[in-house]
């Protein structure tokens, strides 16, 4: 999906996720092989992943315990880019921070993969 999100800007999605998820992505950055945060909970292993990609290398990640999403529920969080760092606001409340590595000004693209079904998209 083409977008354009400036610093200081973010995005707020809900979604559902389907009995028997086991992980979903989102990535936004440049292009499919140039990602700022690559925001990837996998259910199956309790485990929340971020990471960045540059020029189609994964570059190294980030692991947070703190698993919030559960399969047959619906849930909503937001992202924000900040100049420096994104911040995902998980269902919860509580947040996760994750360097801008590539010194990004502004994200142009947006990708949902996995399980995962957006109901509602909207910029912040």
């Amino acid at each position: 999906m083409n977008l354009e999100i400036k610093s200081g800007e973010g995005l707020k999605l809900k979604g559902k996720l389907p009995d028997d998820a086991k992980n979903f992505s989102f990535n936004l950055g440049r292009s499919a092989s140039d990602i700022g945060l690559h925001f990837n909970p996998r259910l199956h292993e309790n485990v929340i992943v971020c990471n960045s990609k540059r020029s189609n290398n994964w570059e190294s990640e980030q692991r947070s315990g703190h698993m919030c999403f559960t399969p047959g529920t619906d849930v909503k969080f937001s992202i924000k880019f900040g100049g420096d760092k994104f911040d995902v606001k998980l269902p919860d409340g509580h947040e996760i921070s994750f360097p801008n590595r590539h010194g990004y000004d502004k994200l142009t693209y947006l990708s949902v993969k996995g399980d995962f079904k957006v109901t509602s998209f909207k910029y912040e």
